[in-house]
């Protein structure tokens, strides 16, 4: 897992991983901090390395003020559920609808997209929301990059080492006793 120099993910996500290959490579080119290692090693003939499972970059990199505009992001944003059923999927499930479709004007933007499921944008069709009574749940907005490591965080990753979970949540506000 790869952590800004805050100690921050650069993104919780998809989660910032880097293969062992890139990581051993930033190691020795010093572009990171080792904060934890895996049990594995690995051996060159004049060198043996354990395998860093958390590193941290050396120098900040800021975050971007607007996120890209691409599909994930949006089913990110709308938190992997049918705008109009409101149902979740698995996103191979989802597709984005225009909520005023192309064919009437509509543009390819954050403020005229959702997530939708394929039942219910086959059943919109090219038709405004009000003709067809089909109305999203949460209108479309442009979301911010926080707001979308805050939504991200609700989807974790199928694994998680355990030297990660640390990382992961440190700048969570944690319940009093």
């Amino acid at each position: 897992m790869v952590l800004n120099a805050d100690f921050r993910p650069l993104s919780y996500f998809p989660l910032s991983l880097w293969s062992w290959q890139d990581t051993v490579k930033a190691v020795f080119l010093d572009r990171v901090n080792i904060i934890s290692v895996y049990d594995r090693v690995v051996r060159s003939p004049t060198a043996e390395i354990r395998i860093p499972s958390v590193i941290s970059l050396k120098e900040y990199i800021p975050a971007t003020r607007r996120p890209a505009f691409t599909r994930f992001n949006v089913f990110l944003r709308d938190h992997f559920c049918c705008q109009y059923c409101g149902e979740p999927f698995p996103t191979q499930e989802l597709t984005f609808d225009h909520v005023i479709p192309r064919s009437r004007g509509g543009r390819t933007t954050w403020d005229n997209v959702v997530t939708s499921c394929s039942a219910c944008n086959l059943a919109k069709g090219s038709r405004l929301p009000h003709q067809c009574g089909m109305i999203p749940l949460s209108p479309p907005f442009q979301p911010t990059v926080f707001q979308l490591q805050e939504n991200g965080r609700a989807f974790p990753p199928n694994f998680l080492h355990e030297s990660w979970r640390d990382f992961l949540y440190w700048d969570t506000e944690l319940d009093p006793f």
